[in-house]
């Protein structure tokens, strides 16, 4: 079986007012990387939600940006960064308890339910491994994808899937204020090993 193509992911998510009382509008943002005859491509996508949480719209970006990539039935090789714990540990371990359970939790109902079981159906296309680096700490694709977050939040538009990403420009406009660290595309020989998930039944089969 050939090796799936490979693409570099990079998500992050916005809710103004998280946790507060009253509707929060959120963002999920995205940057996808790969590479075309040699030269590296980026496109972005942005979600909005006029109430929602920073942990639901973390879920959307990795749901957004995977259900994108499987179009016209394609499977690729993700390495999935993000500056949230709450994707990262879910989808490497919490997931597995939970389907063990019957995806149950040992207490109380699972938060999120029905965009965990859609993160988990969307990632199984793929071959995913799911890495985490720290927000706000000048990682330039990390910070884009918190900037077109923010915008989704407070605009409440989408960009109706993959388009230009117009990286080039932005990072340009911050590296005059401060630096910015560039991620080099992945090398295919150093990729972590991809994230085994687990079936997840539709949340109208569960019990």
């Amino acid at each position: 079986m050939s090796t799936p193509p490979l693409v570099a992911v990079y998500a992050d998510e916005s809710c103004l007012g998280n946790g507060k009382e009253g509707e929060n509008p959120g963002g999920a943002g995205v940057l996808v990387e790969y590479l075309h005859k040699g030269e590296l491509v980026r496109r972005a996508l942005w979600v909005a939600e006029p109430a929602t949480t920073n942990n639901r719209m973390a879920l959307r970006s990795v749901i957004e940006a995977l259900t994108a990539l499987s179009a016209k039935g394609h499977r690729f090789r993700v390495v999935f960064t993000t500056d949230s714990r709450y994707i990262v540990d879910g989808m490497t371990s919490w997931v597995h308890d939970w389907a063990r359970r019957g995806w149950k939790r040992k207490a109380g109902a699972i938060e999120n339910l029905d965009l965990w079981l859609e993160a988990v159906r969307a990632a199984r296309g793929h071959d995913v491994s799911f890495r985490w680096v720290r927000g706000h700490n000048g990682h330039a694709q990390n910070e884009f994808a918190n900037d077109i977050a923010v915008k989704a939040a407070e605009t409440q538009q989408g960009s109706g899937g993959l388009v230009e990403a117009g990286f080039d420009e932005w990072l340009a406009g911050k590296t005059a204020k401060s630096p910015h660290r560039l991620e080099p595309f992945p090398d295919p020989g150093t990729l972590p090993k991809a994230t085994s998930l687990p079936p997840a039944p539709s949340a109208v089969n569960l019990p």
